[in-house]
């Protein structure tokens, strides 16, 4: 099946300009073709469309995969009450009793937030088998890392990066025939600059490899 994706601006991610009215074309897992919606839509009649407020972007990349997925715990909800919400790190950790199948359940969760922040890698080694695990099942990728990044850990991959730092890979040029996979990610923002200046956390729909892992409510 063909869906058009549209959205207010397309940004590619490389030095092109960004597109008015701009849209991806995905059939399957993979990216058909990018350009202007208009002319999207009239080549590709029978297409689904879903539209967007915002930017479309290409997917991020947060570079502390082991700091929040590893060296942190992501609380169940229904443990708010007694840990909060947000992830628990150093003595809070070490007092917790923390087992394989935890870790796999806070993964899961921790996965499901970097969604929620355009997020489709994370950078960095990840040692236990039921975090690599969650995260492979999810659909993130992992990418290598050569140095540690800067800055405490954070969900949001554009916490004290550009954009254009956090981009996993640009999209495909207009007029080509990609096959790349669909990954990219939906952002209520007006522009890159509002986009930098709001964060990731504006983030309305995380697509990966052609499947819609999140959407904002």
């Amino acid at each position: 099946m063909l869906t058009i994706h549209a959205a207010d601006l397309l940004i590619t991610g490389d030095r092109r300009p960004p597109v008015p009215g701009g849209a991806i074309l995905v059939e399957g897992r993979q990216i058909a073709a990018t350009g202007p919606y208009d002319h999207l839509a009239t080549t590709h009649p029978t297409a689904r469309v879903r539209r967007w407020p915002g930017l479309l972007t290409p997917g991020l990349v947060n570079p502390h995969g082991p700091e929040l997925l590893e060296q942190a715990y992501h609380p169940d909800p229904r443990e708010a009450d007694e840990l909060g919400t947000e992830p628990l790190t150093g003595d809070d950790l070490s007092r917790m009793e923390m087992t394989d199948s935890r870790w796999g359940a806070s993964a899961r969760r921790g996965v499901q937030r970097l969604l929620s922040h355009g997020t489709v890698a994370v950078a960095g080694t990840l040692w236990r088998p039921a975090v690599v695990d969650a995260v492979y099942r999810a659909g993130l990728s992992v990418e290598q890392r050569f140095e540690d990044p800067t800055g405490p850990p954070s969900l949001d991959p554009l916490a004290g990066r550009s954009l254009a730092q956090a981009i996993l890979l640009p999209l495909p040029p207009i007029g080509v025939d990609a096959e790349i996979d669909a990954t990219f990610a939906v952002f209520d923002a007006t522009d890159e600059a509002a986009l930098e200046k709001t964060g990731a956390s504006s983030c309305v729909a995380t697509v990966i490899k052609g499947r819609l892992l999140y959407r904002k409510r």
